[in-house]
């Protein structure tokens, strides 16, 4: 697993499908390397392809990965979130769980050891790791755009999970699939919040405007080192395309509404929302689309979301 926050990449050359790779090739970025007292500081985007199916890697697992580590004399920092995958099964399930296959074009986010990277390379996948990218969106879109099977797969800090899904999930017209590996219960919360819990909150009517959410399988805490004090779980956001997102007069103004609705939780929307319809116009909107004129948000699903959006909304 790789941390931190996500910084700015610069345009790179396109990658030759034709030229087969060995090995990882290692393309330098103005940014900032987590190696300390470093004077000049790179980031690297490493792309790797497997040449032959048969050729297949040894897996990682405990040993590998701490060796890997003190190779480089490094160690997990809690300030960055880190804490590595030491169980090589759980990278072949995570892989799995997207289905990776030959042929597939995955984004991995934050290689770290590369234990994830080894096992997407073994599926015959073509691998595009990129390490603190905020941008990471710009570069696959340029050098993949006519790829139909373009994936996300990554371990993620469990402190960044929230920035990277609302960064990637509106990205369907780049990915068809993004599958993490979360803090437990997180992913609980976002695939099976229920209406009327103190669990719904606006992420989750992101999510589902976004994507499809399925929860895969739990990873008990004993796989990381070091260990940390929560369990994790995969989850699998099958992004939806942008002519299947829901119908919104504007995006930024639905999720403004949605967030001010949650803001006020306690309060009924016809007063949470009245900086955006009077009163009396919000509650004939809510009656209109089959709800109580004394709803509150966490009554409401996407679909009536999108339908109150569309009926109060002054663009």
């Amino acid at each position: 697993m790789c941390s931190s926050s996500l910084c700015s990449l610069q345009t790179l050359p396109p990658i030759s499908y034709a030229t087969t790779l060995n090995r990882r090739q290692k393309l330098p970025l103005p940014a900032h390397h987590s190696i300390a007292g470093a004077r000049r500081r790179t980031l690297y985007v490493e792309c790797a392809e497997r040449n032959s199916r048969s050729s297949t890697r040894s897996t990682d697992d405990y040993h590998a990965t701490l060796k890997a580590l003190n190779s480089k004399g490094r160690f997990p920092r809690k300030s960055l979130g880190q804490h590595y995958m030491l169980n090589s099964d759980i990278n072949e399930q995570l892989a799995g769980a997207a289905g990776v296959e030959e042929g597939d074009v995955v984004l991995e986010i934050g290689p770290g050891t590369g234990s994830l990277t080894n096992v997407l390379l073994n599926s015959g996948a073509f691998v595009l790791a990129v390490e603190k990218d905020k941008h990471m969106a710009a570069l696959v879109n340029e050098r993949f755009s006519s790829t139909g099977k373009l994936k996300v797969v990554a371990n993620i800090p469990f402190n960044i999970s929230t920035d990277v899904i609302k960064l990637l999930l509106p990205m369907g017209d780049i990915f068809s699939e993004v599958v993490l590996l979360l803090q437990e219960e997180t992913a609980m919360r976002l695939v099976e919040s229920s209406l009327r819990t103190p669990e719904y909150r606006p992420i989750n009517v992101f999510v589902n405007f976004y994507s499809d959410p399925e929860y895969k399988f739990k990873v008990p805490r004993t796989n990381f080192f070091p260990q940390p004090n929560v369990d994790a779980a995969v989850v699998s956001f099958k992004l939806k395309l942008p002519s299947e997102y829901p119908q919104v007069s504007c995006s930024k103004s639905f999720f403004s509404m949605v967030n001010s609705a949650f803001n006020e939780k306690r309060k009924m929307l016809r007063k949470s929302l009245q900086h955006i319809s009077a009163s009396l116009e919000i509650e004939e909107a809510l009656t209109s689309i089959g709800l109580l004129a004394t709803s509150r948000p966490e009554e409401l699903t996407l679909d009536d979301f999108v339908k109150l959006h569309n009926l109060i909304a002054k663009e």
